[in-house]
C-alpha cells in the first residue's frame, strides 16, 4: 500500500491513478509534490512531468521538500524546449518538444520508469503529471483521453502511483467526467479546507 497521511487522508494499493481537481491557486501542485516528496524519504521514485514549469523549477521547489541529489527523482520537461531554449539532457532530466509531444512524454516516461524500476530495482515510485488543463488547452479531449489511458495504464503496470492535477474550472462537466473515468480516484483540493478523498476501493 502507499500510505499517504498526512497530505491526503487515504491508504491506496500499488497501481493506483488519483485525479486531483480543484480552482487554480488551490494548491493541487503543492500537494502532489508534497506527496512525492513523502515518498522520497522513504526510498522511493519519485517522476514529475511538468507542462507549466520548467524542470529547474520544478527541482528547486522538491529540495525545498527533501533532499533529492542521491536519490531516484526524475522529471520530464515539456516546457523548456518550446520556449525555444537548449538544453542538454541531464541524468535526471529529460525533454519533450512541447505539451503537444505526447509521444515524446511517454517516451521520456517509460525510459524513467524502466530505469527505476527494472534497472535499479525501486519498486514504489509515484508518478505526477502537472497539469492535464494544458494538455487540453494545446489537444482535443479525445487525444488527450488516449494519452492519459496509456499513461496510467503504464503506471499501474509497474504498481505505481499516479498524480495528476486538473484545473476544474477551466473546462465543462462533460470533459471532467470523460477524464474521471480513467482514474481510481478523484481528490477536491480545497484552498482553505482540506481535501475531499473519493476513492473506488474506499
Amino acid at each position: 500500500m502507499y500510505d499517504l497521511h498526512p497530505h491526503l487522508d487515504a491508504e491506496v494499493q500499488p497501481g493506483t491513478n488519483i485525479l486531483l481537481t480543484g480552482p487554480p491557486l488551490a494548491g493541487k501542485r503543492a500537494r502532489c509534490l508534497d506527496l512525492l516528496a513523502a515518498g522520497t524519504e522513504q526510498g522511493e521514485g519519485s517522476i514529475v512531468v511538468t507542462t507549466k514549469d520548467s524542470a529547474d523549477r520544478i527541482l528547486e521547489q522538491f529540495a525545498e521538500r527533501t533532499s533529492y541529489e542521491s536519490r531516484p527523482v526524475a522529471v520530464v520537461d515539456c516546457v523548456t524546449k518550446q520556449q525555444g531554449d537548449e538544453v542538454p539532457e541531464r541524468d535526471r532530466v529529460k525533454y519533450a518538444s512541447s505539451p503537444v509531444d505526447m509521444t515524446g512524454i511517454g517516451i521520456q516516461l517509460s525510459e524513467f520508469l524502466q530505469a527505476f524500476y527494472q534497472d535499479r530495482n525501486i519498486e514504489r515510485n509515484r508518478v505526477m503529471l502537472h497539469s492535464l488543463t494544458t494538455l487540453l488547452m494545446y489537444s482535443d479531449l479525445q487525444t488527450v483521453f488516449r494519452f492519459l489511458h496509456v499513461f496510467t495504464g503504464r503506471v499501474q503496470s509497474v504498481d505505481g502511483l499516479g498524480l495528476y492535477c486538473i484545473d476544474e474550472t477551466a473546462h465543462d462537466q462533460q470533459t471532467l467526467n470523460t477524464l474521471k473515468q480513467l482514474f481510481d480516484g478523484v481528490v477536491e483540493v480545497q484552498e482553505h479546507a482540506d481535501p475531499i478523498v473519493h476513492l473506488a476501493d474506499a
